[in-house]
């Protein structure tokens, strides 16, 4: 982009990236603001005002008019399942920011019609009832009628999953079938399943049903997760960290995202962990990986962080907040086994812990470590979650040298929680200014995709705002952040959780060339706007990976979504909607396209001869 006043010169110290005429936010406390900034071999050069970075101008250098934009750090979310995410993120369609359940059904009809036979419509997470102007979920009935014949499962949240007659054949469900421990098959008078699958509490039976869809091979895999973290550069993630899951062994599951960093084409960067998959193997499994990975191996790109977020499985938590709580059994023993096994070997951990009374139980283990030195002793460590942590609980944790990451699911699961626990329970859940308080650090997340929207502006909307995808407003202001807290948590609380911390999380020189331009100002729009923030250019070392608006065809390309019947390919992923607090100017704009998209429908219905040619007596049949 030619700019005025910066002329290329030919030098040997030119940046291979310039972004000039922003209103830099660089999170660096010795020098906050800035206008421009310079970088070179993936990593800032400098960063000052136009006539600072003018020398590094080079023949050769991207020069990037900011036009005035706000530029953040690029984001980093400390718990994101992006390994399983990606690897399946072409075969999904996403209700991520639908606002009704009659769009969203909608959508789900115009997909099964393009399905293949054999293949599902699976709709995985990142949405919740309470985001719909209807307020509730769809209903088997609905399902069979947007696709009586293609296979649908369609999960909410980790309470429940809603199934059509064909998927409930395809994977065998039948009045014989027996419920699974921890869940539910709901029947009919007849016994016949009625479509309705119950986590009670478990979600495994939601996993398990999920796991029987036919899923990606071969180069569909990389196709579908160089996407997916397209998709995350669009709100201007440049950085993750992989809290493992559920269905995802290593090294198998892992071998895309290490084929792609060989291949120099990951456009995030990843830092993962390792969960045991089977109940009573994980020591060996633990023993095994010890041998063969360490932490840290790896590069600036992808590289090991440590095990968890279970270490054994009779140890975890269900965040179902539509049953009760879970009363585990005695699972320390083992527990205690697995922990001193890591950190003999200088590994750390991270933790699933929702409740308060999982993490005494975890404190009590850890506290008899201590005793024999092995807390602290410089290896990372964090519960995750923590809902309803007690301050007691924090104060242990600081002792003991942990941290914290906390995620959004409450501005999901708020509701359920509430009619469970009470306000006054949910106006803690978790306590992030209490974690804060003492010193701990808190890197924030989202716990996307099976639960929460992998869109980050909706997680820093609920820790500063407190309210739901509802609108209900359940934390109090003593326990909501401010914009800058909120994203300090997002960029350099997560370069801590990694050990990056000298690297990455501000823009300063030295550190990784990781930004985002934004489509509007964090630090001024309107706070129930923050969630129609997105990134219109995201650079990640030096590289511009996603572009749009006046940045248009800068981003590198990718190869089109595959297999061409792809949700994707059609629909993208997050459903973006306009600001609803837009200037008057904006909303005269929206109002005249709208005008001249009814036009042009009414033209189309004419040639068709759907409508009368005076059209005076036109009406949308699907009101009737």
């Amino acid at each position: 982009m030619p700019v005025g006043g910066l002329v290329p010169r030919t030098t040997e110290d030119a940046a291979d990236v310039v972004v000039r005429n922003a209103k830099i936010y660089t999170g660096d406390h010795n020098r906050p603001h800035a206008g421009a900034l310079a970088m070179r071999d993936g990593r800032v050069l400098s960063v000052g005002d136009d006539a600072d970075v003018a020398p590094f101008v080079g023949p050769a250098t991207t020069v990037i008019d900011a036009i005035g934009r706000r530029v953040v750090p690029g984001l980093n979310d400390a718990h994101l399942h992006v390994i399983r995410g990606g690897l399946n993120y072409v075969l999904e369609l996403r209700w991520d920011g639908v606002t009704s359940l009659r769009q969203a059904l909608a959508m789900l009809r115009e997909q099964a019609a393009r399905t293949p036979k054999g293949q599902w419509v699976r709709v995985v997470g990142g949405w919740s009832a309470e985001q719909f102007a209807e307020r509730r979920l769809p209903t088997p009935a609905e399902l069979n009628a947007a696709a009586p014949d293609t296979p649908v499962f369609v999960l909410h949240l980790y309470q429940s999953a809603i199934l059509n007659r064909a998927a409930l054949k395809a994977v065998g469900y039948t009045r014989d079938t027996p419920d699974p421990k921890g869940g539910q098959i709901v029947r009919g008078r007849n016994g016949e399943p009625n479509g309705m699958l119950l986590a009670a509490p478990s979600a495994l039976i939601l996993y398990s049903t999920l796991a029987k869809a036919p899923m990606l091979e071969g180069e569909d895999m990389k196709t579908s997760t160089l996407h997916f973290l397209r998709e995350l550069n669009r709100f201007g993630l440049t950085s993750a960290i992989d809290a493992a899951g559920g269905f995802q062994n290593f090294p198998d599951n892992y071998r895309t995202v290490t084929e792609l960093a060989g291949e120099g084409r990951l456009s995030l960067r990843i830092a993962y962990h390792l969960f045991p998959q089977t109940a009573g193997q994980e020591l060996d499994d633990l023993a095994r990986w010890i041998e063969m990975v360490r932490p840290e191996d790896g590069d600036e790109w992808l590289r090991l962080n440590g095990a968890g977020e279970n270490l054994t499985w009779a140890a975890a938590d269900f965040e179902n907040f539509a049953e009760p709580r879970p009363e585990l059994s005695a699972y320390e023993p083992e527990f205690e086994k697995a922990v001193r096994l890591l950190l003999e070997h200088g590994w750390g951990f991270r933790l699933h812990a929702t409740y308060d009374e999982t993490i005494r139980r975890d404190l009590a283990v850890f506290e008899k470590l201590a005793a024999e030195g092995l807390f602290p002793a410089g290896n990372r460590w964090l519960f995750d979650h923590a809902e309803t942590v007690s301050r007691d609980s924090l104060d242990r944790i600081a002792a003991l040298g942990g941290a914290m990451s906390v995620q959004n699911r409450m501005s999901f699961q708020g509701e359920a929680f509430t009619r469970r626990y009470g306000l006054g329970a949910a106006a803690e859940a978790p306590p992030v200014r209490a974690m804060l308080e003492r010193g701990l650090t808190v890197g924030a997340g989202t716990d996307a995709t099976r639960v929460s929207s992998y869109n980050p502006w909706v997680a820093l909307h609920w820790l500063i705002s407190g309210r739901t995808l509802g609108g209900h407003v359940l934390r109090p202001p003593q326990n909501r952040v401010d914009r800058e807290t909120a994203l300090a948590m997002y960029t350099r609380a997560g370069a801590a959780l990694t050990g990056e911390e000298d690297v990455k999380g501000v823009l300063r020189a030295g550190y990784y060339g990781d930004l985002a331009v934004l489509s509007d100002d964090y630090f001024t729009v309107p706070e129930q706007d923050i969630v129609h923030i997105e990134s219109v250019l995201t650079v990640v070392g030096g590289r511009i990976v996603h572009a749009e608006a006046e940045y248009e065809g800068m981003a590198e390309e990718i190869p089109a979504v595959s297999p061409g019947w792809s949700p994707v390919a059609h629909f993208g992923g997050y459903q973006a909607a306009g600001a609803p607090h837009s200037s008057g100017a904006r909303q005269a704009e929206l109002l005249g396209q709208a005008v001249a998209e009814s036009e042009n429908h009414r033209q189309w219905r004419v040639r068709r001869g759907l409508t009368p040619q005076g059209g005076a007596e036109l009406f949308d049949p699907c009101f009737l």
